[in-house]
């Protein structure tokens, strides 16, 4: 239970997850006022963990509803069970001609079968789905709405009874609403815009990249055997390397993969061949390898620390945009051809004066 905002801190430390005061709030606010949560932020920096870490300290169920492209309701709610259905069928072929013996013309036969059609159209048949089981779960539990950038559009029109009500539609059974409303969580990793319907049923949370210090934090308790040492320069390199323009940055889930590779090569210090050799468990295409092996002298120089107090912010991939952070040094630019005409035009028009030029011009002053 979330009684307060420390306590929610303390409890999720509880189960290493670190997080600050901003994200414990909406953690404490969304159980108190019964609301989902949309946590929006760059792949593996979190999201999906403290789902995770929320059940568990709630001690409930996760269920997790993990999105993709063509995600229907379906796979999202419920199927009916044909297979089961034909079977049953089959079965009842006897009791079924004896219940219709008797009937005079093919009409009468339909309404008699009409009359008791739910029988093959009840729970009983139904394969639940995620979002059905969280509804119809008899314990509240916490329902995870993984990736909902990969589904489409269509979907999240789909979720919205859902997510105001905690209740969904099956038309041939009718309304069900959740006899206790599960603590919901949805994650986006910023590849499209969400509607504004469904982020206005959400409270909204957005998880970046951590700070040095948190980050370092994060590292101390996940990988307890890197020296501290070490620890504090790999956080540099990684926070360095997030300044440049990659595909996809590295995450706190890889840079943790990162540690504990260090720590089982007995590394003690980092250094240029050593950083060719792991480059591969922070970057993961050969356009940001390219770039990163371009960098790597300034990477591990250690200099151009961000200032102390500096504002930093993130930028819509989470990437670092203060301008006191660490900064890759600037490719040599290359001259303009056509500008330096310009400038050799402009200077030669100044040191000879305008007279000069108008003596010189064909049909000028002697």
């Amino acid at each position: 239970m979330f009684e307060s905002i420390g306590q929610t801190i303390e409890q999720l430390a509880e189960q290493h997850y670190i997080c600050d005061r901003k994200l414990a709030t909406v953690v404490y606010l969304a159980w108190k006022m019964g609301k989902p949560i949309l946590i929006e932020g760059p792949a593996g920096v979190g999201k999906t963990e403290l789902a995770k870490v929320v059940a568990r300290v709630l001690g409930r169920e996760l269920i997790r509803l993990q999105c993709y492209g063509g995600l229907d309701e379906a796979h999202a709610l419920y199927e009916w069970e044909y297979g089961k259905q034909l079977l049953y069928t089959q079965i009842l072929r006897e009791k079924i001609g004896t219940f219709l013996a008797g009937a005079d013309d093919l009409r009468t036969a339909v309404e008699r079968l009409r009359q008791h059609e739910d029988v093959f159209f009840s729970e009983s048949f139904i394969v639940r789905r995620p979002i059905l089981q969280a509804v119809s779960a008899d314990e509240p539990v916490v329902l995870l709405i993984d990736e909902i950038d990969r589904a489409e559009e269509q979907f999240e029109a789909f979720l919205l009874e859902f997510l105001s009500d905690f209740q969904v539609t099956v038309p041939e059974i009718g309304t069900v609403a959740a006899k206790a409303p599960p603590y919901v969580v949805i994650t986006s990793n910023n590849t499209r815009d969400l509607s504004d319907a469904l982020k206005r049923r959400c409270l909204h949370l957005f998880i970046g990249y951590p700070d040095e210090e948190r980050e370092l934090e994060i590292i101390r308790l996940k990988v307890p055997a890197m020296a501290e040492a070490l620890a504090a320069h790999a956080v540099e390199v990684v926070r360095r390397m997030r300044s440049l323009d990659l595909r996809k940055a590295p995450s706190i889930s890889e840079v943790l993969d990162w540690a504990q590779a260090l720590v089982l090569l007995n590394v003690e210090m980092l250094d240029r061949r050593l950083l060719e050799e792991t480059i591969q468990l922070l970057v993961k295409y050969e356009r940001d390898t390219r770039q990163v092996e371009e960098h790597l002298a300034w990477l591990l120089e250690g200099s151009d620390r961000p200032q102390p107090g500096a504002s930093e912010g993130l930028d819509d991939r989470g990437r670092s945009r203060s301008p006191a952070g660490p900064r890759p040094p600037a490719p040599q630019a290359i001259p303009d051809r056509h500008d330096m005409e310009a400038r050799q035009r402009e200077h030669a028009a100044r040191y000879f004066g305008r007279d000069r030029l108008r003596q010189d011009a064909p049909g000028g002053e002697e």
